[in-house]
């Protein structure tokens, strides 16, 4: 069992917190006190960051004072013998010592250790959508003061009380599509944006207990929600102090969803084209880490042949190099490392988002990564080495200020449910990612749509659909898909048995999604079974582009009647020597990603 007992914990976390009293409990804090690197979210209180925390030997001028008795004399008139013949009294002064008691003043030298904090940097606010990271801390006045990572730069001190304290952030609502043949049903963890300790650290999703309110639903012991049947249930994510609760609904159509494959295909009169392996490709993994010598600092170019023979049919040119990564060196566990392996973009106006996904994590089943937003405006118009600095946001080799002013346009996801992260689109004002498995072998499970806020990076919805071909036997699960408007999906289809690609149209009113079969190719496209890289609609030509590694295919979408639906147009053939990783595209624009470097670049010359 997961995450369902409580107190759930593992020994070697147990331990760790326990040493971690020990530590703090010390009287000696002018040592940092050493944690895990661990992933904190940044709350909504903003506090000064500073560069660094000294306990530093001061000498002071201290007051002191001091009493004494001290001695003086008084004089005293005092009453002598009387004279009796005149009846006076006769007196004489004489003298009287006493003692009083005065305080003296005085200063004197006097050695002591005082917190000093370094310069002020900025205010925490700043980092609020930053990837942020620490493993040590000090201790000033009884509070802890973390130093942070963010983005990956080291950068300074911050009082703990800027990060959200056991918090959980959770989805508000699913809906799930009613599918009597889901044979797995839906991940509760997915509705996790995150949840923190007392300190602000990111907790494990399988830390948290989740629990099932439901007449009709109940939770497995593995987490998971069977959408076999309609109903509705409260789930609870509860951790420490954190708690928050979501609103599950199954959907009582069990056919909705069911559709026909009816489109007569378009043939094409392409030769046997093939393409390198995978195996074949560039195998670098992401660095940690970036120095000078490692930045490339100059643009890209490359030229494709085209269907016809034209050596210079097209080419693509560098727009933007991505930074090394996002995290700290040492991000060992996949909540932490933020990767420069991207798998998927996507443009709308100045945003350029993308998912990015540890090398090796995008075949799993429930592979994660993150979502990271870039404001590109003023980047477009960047030249020359500027173009390249971005690469270096994880080093300290840029200003201070320079850096400032690069991270606050950037915004990265918590951790969160990607799928194979190549079917990403977006629109004004939120992210989708169709999270679907790319070794499902075409089951007949759900499909999981999630919403993105781009204004936060949290998921804020999630929904299921099913896209049948009459039945559950001929199911279509969709790796590549884009997105027109917030409503409507267009999503590729391999259907491999019959040597066609498929083009659906997915439109959703409401909670509830229809498909609509709306073109098809009577081709592989690439005989060797190479896989696809990107997917992409380009409305102002009002076609269709598909990558394969190094090729890319332009076909008619025939959407608004300028082209023929599923006709094959064109193809480029790119000497890159790295596979394509993702299309985005915006008012007849086109844009491609490559990785190891990862950088975004335009596609010129390709016309209607």
């Amino acid at each position: 069992m997961r995450r369902f007992a409580l107190g759930m914990m593992t020994s070697a976390a147990l331990m760790a917190g326990l040493a971690s009293q020990v530590q703090a409990s010390s009287k000696d804090y002018s040592k940092s006190t050493k944690t895990d690197l661990v992933t904190k979210i940044m709350g909504n209180k903003s506090y000064q960051v500073y560069s660094s925390l000294k306990l530093e030997e001061v000498t002071k001028k201290v007051k002191t004072k001091t009493k004494e008795k001290k001695k003086y004399t008084v004089k005293k008139k005092v009453a002598v013998k009387k004279n009796s013949k005149k009846g006076k009294t006769k007196y004489k002064t004489v003298k009287q010592v006493k003692y009083k008691w005065v305080t003296k003043t005085a200063y004197k030298n006097v050695k002591k250790k005082e917190w000093k904090f370094g310069k002020k940097l900025t205010a925490s606010a700043d980092f609020r959508y930053a990837h942020v990271q620490s493993k040590s801390y000090k201790v000033k006045g009884g509070k802890r003061y973390y130093y942070i990572y963010v983005d990956g730069r080291p950068v300074g001190y911050v009082n703990e009380k800027a990060f959200a304290l056991s918090k959980a952030n959770v989805v508000s609502q699913v809906s799930l599509v009613n599918n009597p043949s889901d044979s797995v049903g839906f991940n509760a963890e997915d509705a996790i944006n995150y949840v923190t300790d007392q300190h602000g650290s990111l907790v494990d999703n399988d830390s948290v207990e989740i629990s099932c309110k439901s007449a009709k639903l109940n939770i497995s012991d593995t987490g998971y929600v069977s959408s076999r049947k309609a109903g509705t249930a409260v789930l609870t994510f509860k951790y420490g102090k954190a708690k928050a609760t979501s609103k599950l609904t199954v959907r009582g159509d069990a056919k909705e969803g069911i559709s026909s494959a009816d489109v007569t295909p378009v043939k094409t009169d392409l030769p046997e084209i093939e393409t390198w392996s995978a195996s074949d490709g560039a195998s670098l993994s992401s660095s940690s880490t970036i120095t000078s010598k490692d930045a490339v600092s100059s643009s890209h170019k490359y030229w494709a042949t085209d269907m016809s023979g034209d050596a210079k049919g097209a080419d693509i040119e560098t727009i933007f190099y991505h930074p090394a990564v996002l995290s700290a060196p040492g991000s060992s566990n996949l909540e932490a490392k933020v990767s420069s392996a991207v798998q998927g973009i996507d443009v709308y106006d100045n945003d350029l988002v993308t998912s990015n996904l540890d090398l090796g994590q995008a075949d799993n089943r429930e592979a994660r990564g993150h979502m990271v937003y870039y404001n590109m405006r003023g980047v477009y118009n960047m030249r020359g080495v500027k173009k390249c600095n971005w690469q270096l946001i994880p080093s300290k080799m840029l200003s201070f200020n320079t850096w400032l002013s690069y991270i606050k346009n950037i915004k990265v996801s918590p951790y969160m449910k990607l799928g194979h992260g190549q079917s990403v689109g977006s629109t004004k004002k939120y992210i989708y990612i169709l999270a679907n498995w790319n070794r499902s072998n075409n089951w007949s499970n759900s499909q999981e749509l999630i919403r993105v806020k781009k204004s936060t990076m949290e998921i804020d919805k999630i929904w299921t659909f099913k896209v049948w071909n009459g039945s559950a036997k001929y199911p279509r699960i969709f790796l590549n898909a884009d997105v027109i408007d917030d409503n409507t999906l267009l999503a590729l289809f391999h259907n491999a048995s019959k040597h066609r690609y498929e083009y659906w149209k997915i439109s959703r009113n409401g909670d509830s999604f229809k498909a609509k079969e709306v073109g098809a190719t009577g081709s592989d496209l690439i005989s060797n079974s190479a896989e696809v890289q990107g997917f992409v609609w380009d409305s102002a030509y009002d076609v269709y582009y598909i990558a394969f590694n190094d090729y890319l295919f332009k076909i008619g979408a025939g959407l608004d009647g300028g082209t023929e639906a599923g006709k094959l147009l064109n193809y480029y053939k790119f000497d890159t020597g790295r596979e394509f990783e993702g299309l985005g595209s915006y008012k007849g624009e086109l844009y491609v990603n490559l990785n190891h470097p990862t950088e975004t670049l335009k596609v010129n010359h390709i016309t209607k």
